[in-house]
């Protein structure tokens, strides 16, 4: 079963094909953005991308997305992904623990990136509380500004209506997403953030990724 992750091709051979797609992200391709939330897609805080299209990996089977495109939170900003592991993997509890998956990275490691402009609105709004619900949130509205970057108030409303959070942040995550929509209209458009540091570094390089500053 092969299809793209996050921008690269990857073959989920261990898994059978009605396995939900959640868990091979989370337990074979050691993805931790999508959250196990409620099992039944009701929640939201599995969401994923599948083609651009929001959906609940915790009740789409593997099956579904064999030759497809799938974008998880760490795929919007892959560089500042790998510098969050490198910094896991240099805790002394994970150093204990052996996992091969974490490697430190040395370059770039204390530089920043340019994240997505949705991920830096919920920064620059702190509009986490828990965080439990905030990578179905993100990845939501990634999927509208894709579509509709200066999208309306009722349509961000909507877009979120069915994706719950339990500490009852609504506010301030509503204005992550006018944030959000700022940030684009600025320049900071939805692409390019990813496009940007994904074409440096599979072009020149690790270390043409230090180079994508904020």
């Amino acid at each position: 079963m092969k299809f793209k992750l996050n921008g690269n091709t990857v073959d989920a051979d261990k898994a059978s094909a009605d396995t939900p797609l959640l868990y091979v992200l989370r337990n074979d391709m050691q993805l931790n953005g999508p959250k196990y939330g409620c099992g039944l897609g009701q929640c939201g805080a599995c969401a994923v991308l599948i083609d651009g299209k929001v959906a609940r990996s915790c009740s789409v089977p593997l099956s579904v997305v064999n030759g497809k495109e799938v974008t998880t939170l760490e795929g919007l900003s892959p560089e500042a992904t790998r510098q969050a592991q490198a910094q896991v993997a240099l805790d002394p509890l994970f150093k204990d623990l052996g996992d091969s998956s974490l490697q430190p990275q040395a370059a770039a490691a204390t530089q920043a990136v340019l994240l997505h402009p949705v991920q830096q609105a919920f920064i620059d709004t702190q509009a986490a509380q828990c965080g439990y619900c905030v990578n179905g949130m993100i990845m939501a509205l990634v999927a509208l500004f894709d579509k509709r970057p200066q999208a309306s108030d009722e349509e961000i409303k909507k877009q979120l209506a069915h994706h719950l959070c339990r500490c009852g942040t609504h506010l301030e995550i509503l204005d992550a997403a006018a944030r959000a929509r700022d940030l684009i209209a600025q320049g900071r458009h939805v692409h390019s953030a990813v496009a940007v540091v994904q074409g440096a570094c599979a072009t020149h390089g690790q270390a043409a990724c230090s180079k994508e500053l904020v």
